[in-house]
């Protein structure tokens, strides 16, 4: 595979900052810096209408202090390169930054950003916050590192009109990964032109497809399938792994998902959420809760109907085995760069975005899954959006990704597995022992052979 000049990667990455408005010394004490991520399609601003809200709250709050919003306009995957290049340097980084908790212990590692702990002592809304949202923002070295806006879980959605004409229940509840498949293949046979499947795969969609599509499939395989947390070992070799691939293998094989060159569509997600589900091209799709905002009448795509068309259903286990369902958990986070000159002042704007108040606006807009005790309870987030209840359900059965440095590379490793099983290029077994084999070479890992 031809390989780009590392010297043409940071000038193709560190090119877009200026556009992005990152550019320039940040001297003036009194303005705060808040970089976050913004589509590349420039059409989902429920962010930037909400962070322009903040920002005219925070300067009434704090007379003569302003904020300064940083959009970073790229593909997710590409975003967090691009705000790590920024928090390299004093005079491009931001004071506060929009984290993943896919990538925060990688910043963390890296020297980017600036522990918490002691401000999150002496501030009361810490005990608000779940323990397990708390958890995914806490390094290795156990100190705190970012405040969760919000979390999320995973489910199916499905097309209940088509489930009708295909002769399937509308209240569908499969119990194992074959239910799901044969529900596929009934699509398949009764409806020609329906996409029966979409299950997220592949280096385009980026961690979509290790999160939204590969861990839903490996959790339901038996405990710790991907890291060991007492042993402190990354798995390597298990069955469980190889099931996992050959679930996507079919799919693909078998015709029931979108075509592989769609399927591996960076933007693929953003073609699910605003086209193939409000047209019916899309019967089923394994995907996150927050897809609902796309559709409301200040979303990206407005669909009146889709809380009557479309259902959801837990994803089950691989053979309906205890708890009988699967879901995994992420969110971002709020953090203050190591950089900073400014993290008194940074810190406010924390409290402020997540303020009670604050937080519940911004899980109602954003679809978000509440992390805070007293926003779950509030009448404005319970009767938010059609599914929030089923989707908040979905905690008990959740899992989190493993919070270690290494785990973007591990993703990585398994989206080229992914990828290879979808175009046909190997098997799951040949496409597995070519993971074993990626996993032992990145440093740092330690590897338990089932």
């Amino acid at each position: 595979m031809r390989r780009t000049p590392a010297l043409l990667v940071i000038a193709v990455l560190a090119a877009p900052l200026a556009a992005c408005g990152s550019g320039g010394r940040n001297d003036d004490p009194d303005t705060v810096k808040i970089a976050y991520n913004r589509t590349t399609d420039n059409k989902n601003r429920i962010l930037d209408d909400y962070l322009t809200e903040v920002k005219r709250q925070f300067a009434h709050d704090h007379p003569g202090k302003k904020l300064r919003l940083v959009p970073v306009q790229a593909a997710q995957a590409d975003y967090f390169a691009k705000v790590q290049q920024m928090m390299r340097s004093p005079r491009t980084a931001p004071d506060v930054v929009r984290e993943d908790t896919f990538v925060i212990n990688s910043d963390i590692k890296a020297g980017y950003l600036m522990p918490l702990d002691d401000r999150l002592r002496t501030w009361p809304d810490w005990s608000r916050f779940a323990a397990t949202a708390k958890e995914a923002t806490k390094a290795e070295d156990g100190r705190t590192y970012g405040v969760p806006d919000g979390t999320d879980t995973r489910g199916l959605w499905y097309n209940k009109d088509l489930f009708a004409k295909a002769g399937l229940p509308t209240d569908w509840h499969p119990r194992t990964w074959e239910d799901v498949l044969t529900a596929a293949r009934t699509l398949k046979r009764a409806l020609p032109g329906v996409v029966p499947l979409n299950v997220y795969t592949g280096k385009g969609p980026g961690e979509a497809a290790t999160m939204q599509g590969f861990e839903m499939l490996l959790y339901g395989t038996g405990k710790d399938p991907l890291y060991d947390p007492m042993a402190r070992k990354w798995i390597s070799g298990s069955q469980g792994f190889k099931d996992a691939l050959e679930f996507v293998r079919t799919v693909y094989a078998e015709k029931l998902g979108p075509d592989p060159s769609d399927a591996l569509d960076p933007n693929v997600d953003t073609h699910v959420a605003t086209e193939w589900l409000p047209s019916g091209r899309l019967a089923i799709d394994l995907d996150g809760n927050w897809l609902g905002k796309n559709w409301l009448p200040s979303g990206t795509k407005p669909w009146p109907q889709w809380s009557r068309v479309l259902g959801q259903a837990p994803f089950p286990t691989q053979h309906g085995a205890a708890p009988g369902a699967v879901s995994l958990s992420g969110g971002w986070t709020w953090a203050i760069t190591a950089k900073s000159g400014k993290a008194d002042l940074a810190w406010q704007v924390i409290e402020t975005l997540q303020s009670k108040d604050n937080a519940v606006k911004w899980d109602v807009r954003d679809a978000q899954i509440a992390v805070r005790d007293d926003v779950a309870a509030d009448p404005a987030y319970r009767s938010s959006m059609p599914g929030v209840g089923f989707f908040t359900g979905l905690v008990a059965q959740t899992h989190y990704r493993p919070a270690l440095p290494v785990y973007p590379q591990v993703s990585s490793a398994i989206r080229e597995a992914m990828e290879a099983v979808t175009t046909g290029d190997a098997t799951a077994a040949q496409a597995a022992k070519r993971y074993d084999e990626a996993l032992k070479g990145i440093p740092g890992v330690t590897v338990e052979v089932r």
